[in-house]
């Protein structure tokens, strides 16, 4: 046999075949649906898996409006930021970034879930979402995936 015909195949931004992809964001609690959704915007659902490279599907999120905790996080939790002031560190509660808007929540979870750096922040222009169940990307005809959380 041939010491060359097993040679592993590298996915590159051009050879990706990247298609698009529906998700349900009410279907199960925000920390379990957006750790799917960071697997298959990185590509981890494809055989052809390259870690270096852009080689997952764009998602579309909808019904972020579902998003659901379990416990008591609505109240208890919080996210921190910082103005980058002396004395400027904000703190906000998942039900006041709901009511700002609940498309931060889930991209914010997200987000949280992706590489730090250049890759990441490449990957993360594949994620649109929305609040309710209308999005204009119809014509990319997405497949509708649902999860067994």
């Amino acid at each position: 046999m041939d010491h060359l015909s097993y040679k592993t195949l590298n996915v590159s931004k051009k050879t990706a075949n990247k298609g698009w992809v529906i998700v349900d964001a009410g279907q199960g609690s925000l920390g379990r649906v957006a750790s799917e959704i960071a697997k298959i915007l990185k590509g981890k659902n494809k055989p052809s898996y390259t870690p270096n490279a852009d080689c997952g599907d764009n998602v579309i999120v909808i019904n972020a409006d579902d998003t659901r905790f379990t416990g008591r996080k609505w109240d208890q939790k919080y996210y921190l930021s910082h103005t980058g002031y002396p004395g400027g560190q904000r703190r906000i509660s998942p039900r006041e970034l709901k009511a700002k808007s609940s498309t931060l929540l889930v991209e914010r979870a997200v987000r949280g879930m992706l590489p730090k750096g250049p890759l990441g922040r490449e990957l993360f222009r594949n994620l649109h979402v929305f609040a309710g169940s209308e999005h204009p990307f119809a014509a990319q005809q997405p497949k509708e995936l649902t999860f067994n959380i």
